[in-house]
């Protein structure tokens, strides 16, 4: 025996309205939980952003003081966890001292300590 077609077999499972006097089954307003979820995650995005651009700067500034250290002029090799003190020459070109910016009076640019994986650390 064929079932007429606004019968279904399980009414009570279906997504929608299975006859006409049914109630409208109306999908719920999810556009206050998609803002949530959107703000939220440019909230995660934003703070992980920065906190790249952070480490990224202070990546930066590293790479320019050993930049500036190794070129400049010292003829000894530098010994791990040493503290070095950089100056400006009378040349006006930077060099390396052991000398501390107190014991004489030169233009004293940064003191820096030589790591073990040869970087140097500014103090």
């Amino acid at each position: 025996m064929k079932k007429p077609d606004n019968v279904a077999d399980n009414p009570g499972l279906l997504p929608y309205a299975s006859n006409v006097s049914a109630p409208v089954i109306r999908p719920d307003n999810i556009d206050d939980w998609k803002l949530r979820g959107v703000h939220k995650v440019n909230k995660q995005i934003e703070t992980k952003f920065n906190e790249l651009k952070e480490e990224y700067l202070k990546l930066v500034e590293e790479y320019r003081w050993n930049e500036l250290v190794y070129q400049a002029k010292f003829s000894y090799e530098p010994i791990i966890g040493e503290t070095y003190h950089l100056y400006v020459g009378r040349d006006g070109k930077p060099f390396l001292s052991l000398i501390a910016p107190n014991e004489w009076d030169m233009e004293h640019i940064g003191s820096f300590k030589l790591n073990s994986d040869q970087k140097w650390i500014k103090i």
